[in-house]
């Protein structure tokens, strides 16, 4: 099948000496210094034609490729108490140095509700408060006791210091419930402010304003080109009448793909919970289908420690993802540009916290996007995204856009942001050498790109590719396709008009 082939090209598009040179133990050299590829993947089909996406690591320091088969797995067998920190709360203290205009600022900036900022400074006083008076009554009751021990060694009446400690026991309780109770509230209010946007971000509530970085490839202009759903038809690629069908049927569950609420939780928007995350229900814990692999990449290392001298790490992580769509009603609805399962490429980045290391990772990481479109000769545009369009979780965030020359426009391919130490926090994910005597926390950041969403890519090679009577194949993508060069319609679109015209 010719579909099969193209999907599969896009995800093993590897420098051939990489794979030939590789020994079989795969120590693969100099893997990162290639300017071209950032992705290595393995797959295996099971005889069930079950998937398994195996995660590849490659470290600068070691360069040994290290797998594993379920990111599934290792995060559910964690059992944490949860983290809801997001922002450093320190931020917000005046007291601690720190200058809370900046968080009203950055939250200006996105268009998000600035009175935010001082109701987590009201709470985190209140709660700040009451966690005083919890300490002094630990203290008074560690004096209490001193007093009643002395009594007793006196041989002295000791009945009304140890009625005090009772007082003091229900007081304690008391005051603990309050200080649980204003810390939830603060955490509550805190998470709902998104990170510091950087000062490079354009700053807008209108998607429109976003700003062309710079743009790539000579696009066609051509108002007799079909687009990309009337070309998967003529191909015969797809049968989305059938697949709308069978997905209405059943839940497709895969062991690797989904992940416990509570890790999600930590990964996830709250608004993605209801718009676009798919729900597993069944006996024990409600699980969560991954709406990327970048979910999965971002528990990997939850409540580790990673010393300076691993970093930067880099991941790609291969995946099947599965997306409600809920919030996208009428937009790329038709072919299958936008549908509810696909399969993805994610690059997945962790840098020290220091310096400019991950605007530099970040850079980088759109880099590599840009070189694999480049090598299938599709135009692109690279756009910085407006503040107010971007999720909690970023800083900044590039998007590739594809050229689609029968709809004469750009579309989205690639998402690609940092998010700093935004997500780090909340996963506990701490960097430098543990120290009991630590005075400062420092968190690595974590940035997260796409490499390619297949259905997407193949929307627009074949309206890139195109031509009177089929579509030929990308140059790069011939050798993985048994030497094909083009793909002929399986109809004549010619003699379809006709037939409709009568």
């Amino acid at each position: 099948m010719e579909d099969n082939f193209l999907a599969n090209s896009l995800v093993v598009c590897i420098e051939k000496e990489i794979t030939e040179n590789s020994s079989t133990n795969m120590i693969i050299d100099d893997f990162y210094t290639s300017k071209h590829y950032l992705v290595l993947l393995f797959i295996h089909f099971l005889t069930k034609k079950t998937l398994i996406a195996i995660l590849c690591t490659v470290t600068r320091r070691s360069r040994h490729l290290i797998c594993s088969s379920s990111v599934a797995n290792s995060t559910t067998s964690l059992l944490l108490s949860p983290r809801e920190k997001m922002l450093d709360l320190n931020l917000f203290r005046e007291d601690k140095g720190h200058n809370p205009e900046i968080v009203r600022e950055s939250q200006r900036r996105r268009f998000a509700n600035v009175d935010l900022v001082d109701e987590v400074i009201r709470l985190d006083k209140e709660w700040r408060q009451r966690q005083f008076e919890l300490d002094n009554l630990r203290k008074d009751f560690n004096k209490i006791n001193k007093a009643v021990a002395k009594l007793r060694i006196a041989g002295e009446d000791a009945s009304e210091m140890i009625k005090n400690t009772e007082e003091n026991k229900q007081q304690t309780a008391s005051k603990e419930a309050e200080v649980q109770e204003a810390r939830a509230a603060l955490y509550s209010k805190l998470e709902t402010i998104g990170n510091l946007v950087h000062d490079s971000v354009p700053v807008s509530n209108d998607e429109a304003n976003n700003a062309v970085i710079r743009s790539w490839g000579e696009k066609q202009s051509e108002s007799k080109l079909k687009n990309h759903v009337e070309l998967v038809e003529l191909l015969g690629i797809a049968d989305t009448k059938k697949g709308t069908n069978v997905a209405g049927g059943y839940t497709l569950l895969q062991t690797p793909f989904f992940m416990r609420k509570d890790i999600m939780a930590k990964c996830a928007q709250l608004a993605q919970f209801d718009e676009e995350l798919y729900k597993v229900t069944g006996e024990g814990d409600d699980k969560y289908l991954i709406a990327t692999a970048e979910q999965p990449l971002c528990a990997y290392h939850l409540e580790d420690w990673i010393h300076p001298s691993q970093l930067p790490l880099r991941y790609a992580g291969y995946s099947s993802c599965f997306r409600k769509e809920a919030g996208s009603h009428g937009r790329d609805t038709l072919g299958i540009f936008r549908v509810h399962q696909f399969e993805k490429v994610e690059q997945f980045c962790i840098t020290s916290p220091n310096g400019n290391e991950s605007w530099d990772m970040h850079e980088e990481m759109i880099k590599n996007s840009e070189d694999f479109y480049k090598m299938l000769k599709l135009p692109y545009q690279i756009v910085a995204i407006v503040t107010g369009a971007l999720n909690d979780a970023a800083a900044k965030k590039y998007d590739l856009e594809g050229w689609f020359p029968a709809s004469n426009t750009y579309r989205e391919l690639v998402s690609c942001s940092n998010c700093t130490d935004y997500q780090s926090r909340r996963m506990e994910i701490r960097y430098g050498q543990k120290k009991s005597n630590e005075q400062a926390k420092q968190y690595v950041h974590m940035l997260n790109s796409t490499l390619t969403a297949t259905e997407r890519t193949m929307c627009c090679i074949l309206e890139n590719y195109q031509k009177e009577d089929g579509v030929e194949i990308p140059e790069v993508l011939q050798e993985f396709m048994g030497g094909k060069t083009f793909i002929p319609f399986q109809t004549n679109p010619a003699k379809e008009a006709k037939g409709k015209k009568k």
